[in-house]
């Protein structure tokens, strides 16, 4: 079950095991424990990124495409399976920018790309979605309320819908940008202060001198897309491969 286009030959998204729809058969007796911990995110070195969030995740990390869709993508790590900006508590680094797709979790809206109204699903997490008056030491917050919707499910169900709404927006923009052939595949080095190299390879970038070389008419197309945000976001972002070595930094000391 994943978002429309999230959800490819069958595979689900990042972080999302075995989400489940929400009724009240299912869950009248459960609720949302808020741990604060964001450990399910702890092994990932890339995560999806809505374009309407990038003036704010430029300052922390690169950003980058990737996929089919060229979907923006920021880089949390240089090691497979270690996210440099949480710790061993689940804690995300101050002050950084923690995106929308690490704070829509356990939720995620479920639907086939024609569906006219997509299903709100939560991830069967143990350490998230308990039983109500169970002594868990946490605060919890009942899915339902008197055989109604709670305030933890209509929140959670504006929010993904609005999240929804994003990546819409940001696949749309990204067709655009791929089609005026901005986008190249890169393959960056980098070295660590310990002397030990890694290759982040298979992502893609804008060409900053193709964007410059372009004619009036086609720049006026990305204008028009609402794309040029998006694309100038990017090439500041570059500056934030420091940000990920200072994090990486921080790790070995």
């Amino acid at each position: 079950m994943a978002d429309k286009k999230e959800n490819q030959a069958g595979t689900l998204p990042l972080f999302y095991k075995t989400p489940e729809a929400i009724s009240a058969t299912r869950h009248g007796g459960k609720g949302l424990a808020r741990t604060g911990d964001l450990g399910f995110a702890a092994n990932a070195i890339v995560i999806p990124l809505m374009a309407a969030e990038m003036p704010a995740a430029m300052r922390s990390y690169p950003i980058i495409f990737s996929g089919p869709d060229f979907m923006p993508m920021v880089i949390t790590g240089i090691r497979e399976g270690e996210n440099l900006f949480i710790d061993s508590r689940g804690k995300w680094a101050e002050p950084h920018y923690v995106p929308a797709y690490v704070r829509r979790f356990p939720f995620i809206l479920s639907g086939a790309e024609t569906d006219e109204r997509l299903t709100l699903c939560i991830e069967n997490d143990p350490a998230r979605l308990v039983d109500l008056g169970a002594d868990s030491g946490k605060d919890v917050k009942p899915l339902f309320e008197d055989n109604d919707q709670g305030e933890v499910i209509k929140s959670a169900l504006a929010f993904c819908e609005q999240y929804q709404g994003m990546f819409v927006k940001t696949r749309q923009i990204m067709k655009v940008i791929a089609d005026s052939g901005l986008l190249v595949e890169r393959t960056s080095k980098i070295t660590l202060g310990d002397g030990q190299n890694f290759n982040i390879t298979g992502f893609h970038l804008v060409d900053e001198a193709k964007l410059l070389a372009m004619s009036d008419e086609e720049f006026l197309k990305l204008r028009k897309a609402d794309a040029l945000a998006t694309i100038y976001c990017h090439l500041a972002s570059m500056n934030s491969w420091t940000s990920l070595l200072h994090q990486a930094s921080l790790r070995s000391s």
